[in-house]
């Protein structure tokens, strides 16, 4: 674990209880996964790294580009799956023949592994990393120690 690692996993657990917003960034008002991430890299480093353009909820599905994976690996530290750390930020595919669009940011990696997620219908939790859903993980990313 990094003193970064742990810094994101923190923030993130603060973000727990915000109701479910699509395209929302705000702690305790509304966030969606993508929301909860940018939070979380806000108070790491003062402020977003992009502008996030408007997004629907299907994301780029029809067009099959991986827009949130790319954003991903322009700004964090890819790693290898098997290597789970705290604070890592997981991007999951929903079903095989789609984009990955739902993200989380570790939080235990013990033998109760989980994460913290924003989750339509849930709010920002923080969730098992059961077989369910870490099947579904197809990358790995660090935060940036210093920016």
């Amino acid at each position: 674990m990094t003193i970064m690692g742990e810094r994101a996993a923190n923030e993130a657990r603060r973000w727990i209880g915000t109701p479910y917003r699509h395209q929302g960034s705000v702690r305790g008002a509304g966030a969606d996964c993508l929301g909860l991430l940018r939070g979380v890299w806000r108070s790491l480093y003062g402020r977003e790294p992009e502008e996030v353009p408007p997004y629907t909820p299907d994301w780029s599905e029809p067009q099959g580009e991986e827009i949130l994976w790319r954003a991903a690996g322009r700004h964090l530290i890819a790693k290898p799956l098997e290597e789970a750390a705290e604070g890592d930020v997981i991007l999951f595919r929903m079903r095989d023949d789609t984009v990955a669009k739902h993200l989380g940011v570790q939080g235990r990696v013990d033998e109760a592994p989980s994460f913290i997620h924003a989750y339509s219908g849930r709010g920002v939790v923080e969730s098992s990393l059961s077989q369910p859903w870490a099947r579904r993980i197809v990358a790995r990313f660090a935060f940036p120690e210093g920016i």
